[in-house]
């Protein structure tokens, strides 16, 4: 299917001095292996070139990646005001990471890609240079004009996909995040996402509890009775198909999974940590909810391994093969 892509997918390289410009490159050395459609990194092709001695052909748009993909990497260029080394960011290199990323989504928004996906930045590089969002997905969102609330972030690997409630707060203070409003939010919004984004006409949302045993009754706690059960209510009142809330650790075994399509989860860990365990070569971050399709690798920067030739590229190709998919679904259902 990833051959049949109208457009080529744009990829922002992330911080010029981390693993993504090694992994893009990678991920075009295995083209063919991993059946990967036709993309255009977009970034500094001098990280690229401390890293991978391969062919790199300057492109202006994406949709030029296609004609030269065969011989050699498409590279949207973006020039830093310095020239990172592997392993050493600097300012200058979180303002090409963020030029690319702007790059990129602007791109994908104006139909000159069909999707977008990012590498990996330095949070803390991007904070010295102002910028204020918790990380990637929120500026995404923003540049997009939509708003936090309205987006969700999905983890997805062949055979299990889950999206977190609440994502980087204290576990301490989850249960004063949840409400029933938020939960009906997240849930929507992973409901429409399966059936844009992969494809699902009819697709089934297991929500979990937060409690052991979900609660037992009110004995372990009252929030399934008080926050979840009424936020499932409403979902099924619209007419989509939920189950729960279910004990998380009864979620997450074969048989279950194959009852549902996403499992929405109350806070970080009891999503992630199912998702990393089963899939922590080819976990996906896929962000539900936009007018673009975002996906990215489950990894960031790893600076200490930079320009070193270890950088796995599976997570990036993984990646590359989630975003071609909801691409292709989003072109046959819209």
């Amino acid at each position: 299917m990833a051959r049949f892509l109208s457009r080529p997918i744009a990829i922002s390289l992330g911080d010029p001095a981390g693993i993504g410009p090694e992994v893009v490159a990678k991920c075009w050395d295995g083209r063919a292996v991993n059946n990967l459609p036709p993309f255009a990194a977009i970034g500094d092709p001098r990280a690229i070139a401390h890293v991978w001695d391969g062919p790199i052909e300057l492109v202006d748009d994406p949709q030029e990646a296609e004609a030269v993909f065969d011989y050699a990497l498409p590279l949207v260029q973006i020039t830093a005001a310095e020239d990172d080394l592997p392993g050493h960011p600097s300012v200058a290199g979180a303002h090409c990471s963020l030029d690319s990323l702007e790059i990129a989504v602007g791109l994908a928004r104006s139909g000159s890609a069909a999707a977008v996906v990012t590498g990996p930045v330095s949070k803390e590089q991007l904070y010295s240079i102002g910028f204020a969002h918790p990380g990637q997905t929120e500026f995404v969102a923003e540049r997009c004009g939509v708003s936090q609330g309205n987006v969700a972030m999905m983890l997805a690997g062949p055979t299990l996909r889950t999206v977190p409630v609440t994502t980087h707060i204290p576990l301490a203070e989850v249960p004063a995040h949840l409400s029933p409003a938020l939960i009906e939010a997240r849930g929507r919004t992973t409901l429409r996402g399966l059936q844009r984004n992969f494809g699902i006409a009819e697709p089934t949302l297991a929500i979990s509890g937060i409690n052991p045993h979900s609660g037992e009754g009110g004995l372990l706690g009252r929030e399934e009775i008080e926050i979840i059960e009424p936020a499932i209510a409403a979902l099924r009142a619209e007419g989509w198909r939920v189950t729960g809330p279910h004990p998380a650790d009864t979620m997450f075994h074969a048989s279950a999974r194959a009852r549902y399509d996403a499992a929405l989860c109350m806070y970080h860990d009891q999503a992630l940590i199912p998702l990393k365990a089963l899939h922590f070569e080819d976990g996906v971050n896929v962000t539900l909810g936009l007018p673009i399709i975002r996906t990215a690798p489950d990894h960031g920067t790893a600076f200490d391994i930079a320009g070193q030739d270890l950088a796995d590229p599976r997570p990036m190709a993984s990646a590359i093969q989630m975003a071609a998919l909801c691409a292709a679904n989003r072109e046959l259902v819209e």
